[in-house]
């Protein structure tokens, strides 16, 4: 899952307690990610390209215990609870960032062959539906632009920065259920994946900065 990732940022920007900025969500949604790769041009966790690792998905993510066990990503959450909150003076928005971060794994959980982990040692989980793209490709654009919609119903503002953002979550979708995939896995291809996430925080981060809470009768209102 890829997009997929965002539905929790844009469902929890929309019911903050303030001014939905969509910024900091997108980077809880893919902080596990952020992390992996990172991680991953030090050698840290790693993978590699296997043609026959699932259908959808030729990488063999056999070794990422730091990020994507069940432990891992709830200290990730914790800690970037604890940031949010601190940062932002407000429990409520650090819970759910941290809710958003958590919601990585969950998410994961359904689309990956059984390569997740409780903490990191057996069993190994995944319900596969990398293996099901007639499944997994819709449930993945429903995920996304049902939250996507869900936050512009709550939300008011110029239109044209949610379509760029839209456009560009369609593009790099795209890109990644489609375009020819790397023979082997490196550090280009872990910086790719983090330039892809930093491009689509920008994007949301614009978006957020433009967006304000529609009150009953359709004023708006910043909501702090």
């Amino acid at each position: 899952m890829f997009i997929g990732h965002f539905a929790p940022a844009f469902v929890a920007a929309a019911v903050s307690p303030e001014r939905p900025r969509l910024g900091a969500m997108f980077v809880a949604a893919q902080l596990v990610d952020w992390g992996f790769f990172a991680l991953a041009l030090f050698g840290i966790e790693n993978m590699r390209v296997d043609p026959a690792a699932s259908v959808m998905v030729p990488f063999d993510l056999y070794d990422m215990p730091y990020t994507h066990s069940l432990l891992g990503a709830g200290v990730w959450a914790a800690v970037f609870l604890g940031v949010v909150a601190v940062y932002r003076r407000s429990l409520h928005l650090g819970v759910l960032a941290g809710m958003v971060v958590l919601s990585h794994w969950v998410l994961d959980l359904l689309v990956h062959v059984p390569d997740l982990t409780l903490d990191g040692t057996p069993p190994k989980l995944g319900l596969g539906l990398w293996n099901m793209p007639w499944v997994a490709m819709p449930l993945e654009l429903a995920l996304t632009f049902g939250a996507f919609a869900f936050y512009l119903s709550r939300t008011r503002g110029p239109a044209g920065p949610p379509l760029v953002l839209a456009g560009v979550l369609l593009v790099l979708q795209a890109v990644n259920w489609f375009a020819p995939h790397p023979a082997a896995a490196g550090p280009f291809l872990y910086i790719q994946a983090l330039v892809a996430f930093a491009l689509l925080t920008v994007l949301a981060a614009w978006v957020g900065e433009n967006r304000w809470f529609r009150r009953r009768g359709g004023l708006a209102t910043s909501a702090r």
